[in-house]
């Protein structure tokens, strides 16, 4: 047998393989599952219906694998006679189109206009009825029956212990209450009781019995209709991951849960959590920035988790407590609040800027704590002396002037200022007589060596951003990478983007020339100043140093 031909695509940067035809659905089974994007992936908390998902799970364990996935292929060629339909993605079928004769049959009945549907299949289901079952009469009144019930235990061990004291087992007390019956007529009463109560339970047994078979009749065209609305929406994120990388608005792949607004921008590309230890572990090896929040609707209550991935913007105001607010796929708003951040690199700009942030968080963080340590230092020695002068306010001395201290402080700021000038006095040196362009490449020098480490890193994270890990950590085994390029990640993250307004008129003042003008000739003031001050000093223009 010839071997089929399947057709092939880049989608996402990735070869895959591309489902276009019913023929392509017919031989899914011979397809190698190494070029499967998804082996298997979870039933519950993707945008597929549940329902659907759940029917295609043939051995109900919560997971839909690739055998599975086959099996309900050929039931679908099986069962309907163009399976080209599949691709129209509608839970109505043409009666014509279906090919098990006792579904047909069934679907006529429902049908309008040579049609079936998914509405009209539940609206029959709901509406199965069965002739009312007679139900067997009580045979005592309700409040006799609810008091055997209330007094059964205590009827029962009486009875016991009546048996006990016969044997001399046991003492009855005389004050001891006893039955307004015998035990004969106890047990009588309890067995009829018991009999009618099993009658009516086996009554209503029968009934749901009847009712759920009734209602089975329906499922075979209830399942068709659901599968085949969303089986190629299932293999278009199974297969390709082409809902995922084709950014149609009408498209959202199946583990998209909404978008996230943070920070003059929306974040599209977000996730349910499931299991948050599962992501620690994997979502840092996808390389992208992500966003932990989480999100509650204060009218219904209803919470989740989410991961948000950031692929456009700066990062300079997103901190963990910051507040969002979330919108699932269908309209629903939740606030979020951001519980953790992955740092990674969302563009080579951003990249080129990282270490001057880092060094300059580093300086604020030093200026910070030394602040702080001198202000408790301060507030420490002023409330011991306070102490001190209470005990005693005679024992306060003034310490006595110690010019060799001071001089000895002097000589080392001396020391230090002449170093520093003669570091400053051969960097000139070095600089003196280049030409202006080797000055900026210099300059450009200096910048690459502080930023061009992080740029390069940048570079090659970018690159291999990659969202399997975080599927994979929400329970898919995902079996291809599912790249996020710098060009794809733009459309995964949209920045606001303001019209140009016009500033209001005001009042002309100062001309423009005038204020440049005044601006370089203070300038010149300023230089000429410096220079004379250089020159009474002794200062060389020629050798650039001190005489």
């Amino acid at each position: 047998m010839a071997k089929y031909k399947w057709t092939f695509a880049n989608v996402g940067g990735v070869t895959r393989v591309r489902i276009q035809s019913a023929e392509d659905i017919r031989h899914l089974g011979e397809l190698d599952k190494k070029m499967w994007t998804v082996l298997s992936c979870p039933t519950t908390g993707l945008e597929i219906s549940a329902d659907s998902l759940s029917l295609m799970d043939l051995d109900g364990d919560g997971k839909l694998r690739v055998d599975e996935v086959i099996k309900t292929a050929e039931w679908l060629c099986a069962t309907l006679k163009d399976a080209e339909s599949l691709f129209e993605q509608s839970d109505s079928i043409d009666i014509e189109n279906i090919a098990d004769e006792g579904l047909r049959v069934i679907g006529e009945r429902l049908a309008v206009s040579g049609k079936v549907s998914l509405a009209q299949v539940q609206a029959a289901i709901d509406g199965v009825t069965i002739e009312a079952q007679a139900v067997p009469a009580s045979p005592l009144e309700a409040d006799v029956i609810a008091a055997y019930k209330e007094k059964a235990p205590e009827y029962a061990a009486y009875f016991e212990q009546e048996k006990l004291q016969k044997l001399g087992l046991a003492v009855i007390a005389e004050d001891a209450p006893k039955p307004g019956m015998k035990e004969k007529d106890f047990v009588a009463m309890g067995k009829q009781i018991s009999d009618w109560e099993s009658e009516v339970e086996s009554l209503k047994l029968k009934v749901e019995s009847e009712l759920a078979a009734a209602k089975a009749v329906y499922e075979p065209l209830r399942k068709l209709l659901l599968v085949h609305r969303d089986f190629y929406r299932l293999l278009r994120n199974f297969v390709t991951l082409e809902d995922f990388y084709d950014r149609d608005e009408a498209t959202v792949a199946s583990f998209e849960a909404g978008t996230l607004i943070i920070d003059q921008r929306a974040c599209k590309l977000c996730i349910r959590v499931h299991d948050l230890a599962k992501h620690d572990a994997q979502a840092p090896l996808s390389g992208m920035y992500l966003l932990y929040c989480n999100c509650v609707n204060q009218k219904t209550g209803k919470s989740l988790q989410i991961v948000a991935a950031v692929t456009q913007g700066e990062i300079s105001n997103l901190s963990v407590g910051k507040n969002a607010v979330f919108y699932d796929n269908d309209g629903l708003d939740y606030d979020a609040t951001v519980t953790k951040i992955i740092d990674n690199p969302i563009s080579i700009r951003q990249a080129f800027w990282t270490p001057y942030r880092k060094f300059a968080n580093w300086i604020e963080e030093k200026i910070n704590k030394s602040a702080a340590e001198k202000d408790a230092k301060a507030f420490d020695d002023m409330t011991a002396k306070a102490d001190a002068a209470v005990a005693d306010p005679n024992t306060e001395k003034k310490p006595a002037f110690d010019i060799a201290k001071f001089a000895g402080i002097f000589a080392a700021i001396g020391m230090a200022l002449g170093m520093i000038g003669t570091a400053l006095v051969s960097v000139a040196e070095g600089l003196h007589g280049f030409a202006w362009w080797q000055y900026v490449i210099i300059f450009v020098c200096i910048l690459l060596v502080i930023s061009g480490p992080s740029m390069v890193m940048a570079y090659l994270k970018l690159r291999r951003r990659n969202l399997a890990p975080v599927l994979n950590a929400n329970g898919w085994a995902v079996n291809a990478d599912a790249i996020v390029s710098v060009l794809f990640g733009r459309t995964l993250t949209e920045q606001v983007a303001f019209p140009i307004v016009k500033l209001p008129k005001v009042k002309k003042g100062m001309a423009t020339w005038k204020k440049w003008l005044i601006a370089i000739c203070s300038i010149l003031v300023g230089l000429a100043i410096v220079c004379g001050i250089l020159h009474l000093c002794g200062f060389c223009w020629h050798c650039l140093c001190f005489h």
